[in-house]
């Protein structure tokens, strides 16, 4: 196995694409158990609130999961476009700015020109990349998504088939979804360097304004 690929196995998903997928399922399942009436809301009302939850998530799985393999595929063509502009240009000012556009803006302000023209000299140097197509890596990558989307609908439900009264299931389920939301805003902090305690706070809030908006808007 070459380098690259083990690269690729290794960063399946970023921590941020995990607990984004992970948000994304928790406020769709949300928007289905906050939407239950304690005061009249019976067996059946339940049982169809548990199953629309659980559908929808599978289906947004599904969707989420595609759209990954779009995006890599898309990634891939993008790449390809650069290396030839690159190829293509005969002014080397043009070409180190080219480079510069794909790299983070931290590190391309610590490259000197001189850098960036070494940089420029080897890619032109470099055979043509094959055509961007789909690999085994991406299909996994895929199936985590739509399996992450699809198993956070669950620690939401679950309280609906243990407990056989809505208003303490309802009360538990709100309550693991909080906590649920304060750990993805807590390893969100840890993650992008802010302070984890606050960044839990406010995506305790986010996330509840996200559903109360989803609801509003009639999702």
């Amino acid at each position: 196995m070459s380098e690259n690929e083990k690269t690729e196995r290794s960063r399946i998903l970023s921590p941020l694409e995990r607990i984004s997928e992970i948000l994304f399922g928790l406020i769709m399942a949300l928007t289905f158990t906050g939407a239950l009436s304690a005061a009249t809301a019976g067996h059946e009302e339940v049982r169809t609130m548990i199953f629309g939850a659980i559908g929808c998530n599978l289906a947004w799985g599904l969707v989420d999961g595609v759209m990954y393999l779009l995006n890599a595929l898309t990634e891939r063509g993008l790449a390809i476009r650069t290396f030839e502009r690159l190829r293509r240009t005969r002014d080397p000012a043009e070409g180190q700015a080219i480079i510069a556009d794909t790299l983070p803006p931290v590190v391309a302000s610590f490259l000197s020109p001189a850098e960036l023209e070494s940089m420029r000299q080897k890619i032109v140097r470099l055979p043509p990349p094959p055509r961007p197509r789909l690999r085994p890596p991406d299909y996994l990558g895929a199936l985590v998504v739509m399996v992450i989307v699809f198993l956070s609908t669950f620690p939401l439900v679950i309280p609906f088939l243990v407990v056989g009264e809505t208003l303490r299931a309802m009360r538990l389920s709100n309550a693991i979804a909080l906590v649920m939301l304060a750990i993805l805003g807590y390893r969100l902090g840890r993650y992008g360097g802010y302070q984890p305690i606050l960044t839990a706070l406010s995506m305790v809030g986010i996330g509840v304004s996200l559903v109360l908006i989803t609801m509003a808007l009639g999702g």
